[in-house]
């Protein structure tokens, strides 16, 4: 439920992922504001290991960032009627070739609420088996494997920058690697 009121929006751009509104809308105090956002698709985003225990990552093209950046599997909901974990299967097959034997829900929730309402699942993937898809045109992949110490050295030295990536490692070793007692 919104704790805010939309008054009234305006359709400023539409491409295949987003839209971006501008409007009206009022907060739960009575002030109205104008706001701009963007209605972004739901998407996924899956950490694949192998049966080695080492993590399946892509460095992929990013143009928004000028050059190649290391990330995990992920993607629009973007097929009509296709579930998320049909979705989880469907980029794993395109980004590095493999199907899931087993999927782990790790997390949900919103990226960047302060302006979009992008909303990513998180999976965990285990006994994986070669499956492949064509993958994007749009997009420039090449699958690397590393381990989960190897992942964490690349966090700590700048070599992994993408949030969604850093976050979806961090909760994967939660699940893989439990802690007794307290950090």
């Amino acid at each position: 439920m919104s704790d805010s009121t939309q008054l009234n929006r305006k359709l400023i751009y539409r491409c295949r992922v987003f839209d971006v509104y501008e409007g009206d809308a009022q907060l739960p105090d009575g002030r109205i504001f104008n706001q701009s956002w963007i209605d972004h698709r739901p998407c996924i985003a899956v950490v694949p290991v192998n049966s080695d225990g080492n993590l399946v990552l892509i460095r992929q093209y990013r143009h928004a960032v000028g050059g190649m950046i290391v990330e995990i599997p992920a993607g629009n909901m973007d097929r009509d009627g296709e579930s998320v974990e049909d979705c989880v299967q469907r980029e794993l097959t395109e980004e590095i070739g493999f199907r899931a034997g087993r999927l782990i829900r790790l997390f949900e929730g919103y990226l960047v609420p302060g302006y979009c309402n992008e909303y990513m699942y998180f999976y965990l993937a285990l006994d994986l088996h070669p499956a492949s898809l064509p993958g994007d045109e749009d997009e420039y992949i090449r699958v690397m494997t590393v381990s989960f110490a190897e992942a964490r050295r690349m966090i700590r030295e700048k070599e992994i920058i993408d949030a969604k990536t850093a976050l979806g490692i961090q909760m994967a070793r939660d699940v893989l690697e439990p802690v007794s007692g307290s950090r």
